[in-house]
């Protein structure tokens, strides 16, 4: 198994109560934490605004973490889960990530997806197509990246970008900048996973990961790729601590931070919300709620952590405790 973590960034209203001053402090902090403990890799969200809706609060910007993280660690590898294709450009997004695959002396991982947050998008002045559209772009956008990535001159002209001899230098440090394409949809979105992903996040359920899994499977059969070239992840939100007492009140702050901004209703739906989507219990009880998920074939585990803002000993415990149990 292999193991990443999210830096806190406001996104999910992980900063909340800490002054604007003491945010990047903050942010980095726990970034090197992650890097002292030996996770492989360090995440951000691309979002402008909040969930589970959209407040006053701090929501930092990926791609400036992604430029301020990159000299400021060292082992780290740098991830985005994931960026939305529809934000910016691709061949602009794709120089981007080429300049910081540099800086960083070649650990970024890219991230990308289609896009959902129609608040921020309408927000923002983006348009919001319908998902075939988005879906369109994001095959367009990940064939356009890889060809910035490798060609001197990239001419394209696709249906929804044209490009007339666009130039990135540098050029990548890594041979390819190692794409994530996330998302589960079974038509369109693992399609275009089948064809250019080396990684793929998507499963809510052990359950929705082993059918999601056979449906790339077939996909990938179609554009002649071996199953195995793909490296399949999922996203977890974890609440760990030493004893059962410890945890419950771990998932009491949680609740009572979400509802403090948010209102009582969507704090109470994020506790409900863990049953769905995370790893709650003590360093045993988490290895035994991811042991289904490797035997289906999950090799990457991404923890978000909610409290890593306030307290690193939750990333601390996962380290100790429960990789070791899942090598």
């Amino acid at each position: 198994m292999r193991y990443g973590a999210f830096i806190p960034q406001g996104w999910r209203l992980d900063l909340v109560g800490i002054d604007r001053a003491d945010q990047w402090p903050t942010m980095l902090g726990v970034a090197r934490t992650i890097e002292s403990l030996g996770y492989e890799s360090a995440w951000v969200f691309d979002h402008f605004h909040t969930v589970p809706v959209p407040t006053q609060e701090s929501s930092y910007e990926a791609w400036t973490l992604m430029a301020a993280l990159a000299p400021t660690t060292d082992t780290i590898r740098l991830g985005q889960m994931c960026t939305s294709n529809g934000y910016r450009n691709p061949a602009y997004l794709a120089k981007v990530a080429a300049d910081i695959d540099v800086i960083s002396n070649g650990r970024l991982e890219m991230g990308i997806g289609a896009g959902w947050y129609e608040h921020e998008y309408l927000g923002y002045g983006y348009e919001f197509p319908k998902p075939s559209v988005r879906i369109g772009q994001l095959e367009e956008g990940v064939e356009i990246m890889r060809r910035m990535w490798s060609e001197d001159e990239v001419h394209y002209d696709g249906r929804y970008y044209h490009l007339q001899g666009a130039i990135s230098r540098p050029k990548p440090v890594q041979q390819t900048i190692p794409l994530w394409i996330a998302g589960g949809g079974e038509k369109l979105t693992l399609r275009v996973a089948a064809r250019f992903a080396d990684y793929t996040n998507f499963g809510s359920s052990v359950e929705e990961f082993a059918h999601k899994s056979e449906v790339l499977a077939g996909h990938m059969g179609v554009v002649g790729r071996e199953f195995d070239e793909i490296v399949r992840s999922s996203l977890f939100t974890i609440i760990i601590g030493d004893t059962e007492a410890g945890v419950a009140e771990k998932v009491d702050e949680y609740v009572a931070r979400i509802s403090a901004v948010a209102g009582e209703d969507k704090g109470e739906a994020a506790r409900a919300s863990l049953d769905k989507i995370g790893l709650v219990g003590t360093p045993d009880q988490i290895v035994e709620q991811l042991r289904p998920w490797v035997s289906a074939g999950m090799t990457y585990s991404i923890g978000y952590f909610p409290d890593a803002a306030y307290d690193t000993t939750s990333l601390e415990l996962f380290s100790r405790e429960v990789v070791p149990a899942l090598p």
